[in-house]
């Protein structure tokens, strides 16, 4: 049986990482103390709140990364209380929003849980919505109005966004499964099956990256992984972890961040392993560093940017992978993934804090607040806006002016 391992709730005498979701006690020995934040900070870039709003009580203790979505000026969000919205983009405006807590919506449940767990999206292309859940589903619904279309039952937990690429959506399993599904029926096509799955296993899944007729993700035992999206037969694999170590701590490896792809390189990194530029067409590495992450990277200009699982924020250079700068001033405040909102790196901690670097020399340069609660989802920038949502579905939308 798979023992799946929440990423906040580690032990770092025994690993590196252990918070306990929503605990923030640091009085027990082997706990390293959050890094304090600046009392007489001086932000050098001033930010805006332009709107804030709420999806249900968000992922909260589940463990899962909720991050919206935006699609054609619409933010979609979703929670693992059974509610599912729509909001516009610009002002935060509720457009419409559906909740699961009614009697059978999709044909089952009962009135004292939610019929959908949503966990996994929301996904949106076109106008098909697709979401997945914590028992093993997933629903295709209309994006204009969040009316039901198809459920897919796939078994395992589906805690990563599905991927919508033509006629099909590409969902992933806790339990190393990738399906790919029929966009107008939810009917299963095929289905990859990972095979070997560790033991012992992070929370969480990469968002599967579907480009130029592959489909491309991390798996739970450290690799990248490519398939063809017509028949999701493997292509080839690549190692971004050893998993080496004496115990199944030590030997936890998985690449849990979505991978990138910048023209024809691919860019991915796993907990207890590396940063690994690679050839998407052929899958021969170009370059790797050692680096041990459990969130997204992002990139942006010259450089690949990563927060490693100390809470350190780094970045590389994307040519080679040489180190261009860090910042420890957040570390241990267990970071999000980063985003890049114009010259800026964006980052959220697990006190509800927003954090902005500057690219070019990771410089603290401004911090707000959303809210007292952990943010775990990378932050998503559209535009000249960022949305950030913290563990309990409040979501801030901000964006930068001249200080």
């Amino acid at each position: 049986m798979k023992v799946v391992v929440n990423k906040r709730a580690w032990l770092v005498a025994v690993g590196s990482l252990v918070l306990l979701a929503g605990c923030n006690s640091f009085k027990k020995k082997n706990l390293e103390p959050p890094t304090p934040l600046e009392k007489h900070f001086k932000a050098t870039v001033q930010v805006s709140k332009v709107w804030s709003a709420r999806i249900g009580d968000g992922p909260g203790i589940s463990g899962v990364r909720l991050r919206p979505t935006v699609v054609d000026g619409v933010l979609y969000a979703d929670s693992t209380d059974g509610k599912i919205a729509a909001f516009d983009a610009a002002t935060g405006k509720k457009l419409w929003e559906k909740s699961s807590r009614t009697k059978g919506w999709f044909g089952w449940g009962d009135k004292k849980r939610p019929d959908a767990l949503y966990a996994g999206g929301p996904a949106v292309a076109g106008d098909l919505l697709v979401v997945g859940t914590l028992d093993g589903h997933v629903y295709g619904m209309n994006a204009k109005d969040g009316g039901p279309r198809w459920e897919a039952d796939l078994v395992s937990e589906v805690v990563a966004a599905p991927a919508i690429s033509g006629d099909l959506v590409i969902a992933r399993t806790q339990d190393g499964r990738i399906y790919g599904l029929d966009a107008a029926t939810g009917k299963r096509r095929w289905v990859y099956d990972q095979g070997n799955v560790p033991t012992l296993s992070l929370r969480g899944n990469g968002v599967p990256l579907a480009a130029n007729g592959v489909i491309f993700v991390g798996s739970d035992d450290g690799k990248l992984v490519a398939l063809r999206q017509d028949n999701g037969e493997k292509l080839w694999e690549q190692k971004l972890a050893n998993g080496e170590g004496r115990t199944d701590i030590e030997r936890l490896d998985d690449a849990d961040g979505a991978i990138l792809l910048d023209g024809s390189t691919l860019y991915g990194a796993a907990y207890h392993g590396n940063l690994t530029a690679i050839d998407g067409p052929s899958g021969r590495p170009l370059w790797s560093h050692p680096f041990s992450t459990y969130t997204a990277l992002a990139t942006g200009g010259n450089a690949v940017y990563g927060v490693d699982d100390q809470g350190v924020v780094w970045a590389f250079d994307r040519s080679g992978g040489a180190d261009m700068w860090k910042n420890d001033k957040l570390k241990y405040r267990w970071l999000t993934g980063p985003a890049v909102q114009g010259n800026y790196v964006v980052v959220g901690d697990m006190y509800g804090y927003v954090h902005w670097l500057q690219t070019g020399d990771g410089a603290l340069a401004a911090r707000v607040r959303l809210s007292k609660k952990a943010i775990q989802a990378q932050p998503l920038v559209v535009g000249d806006t960022v949305y950030v949502e913290d563990v309990k579905g409040h979501i801030g939308a901000y964006r930068l002016g001249a200080h």
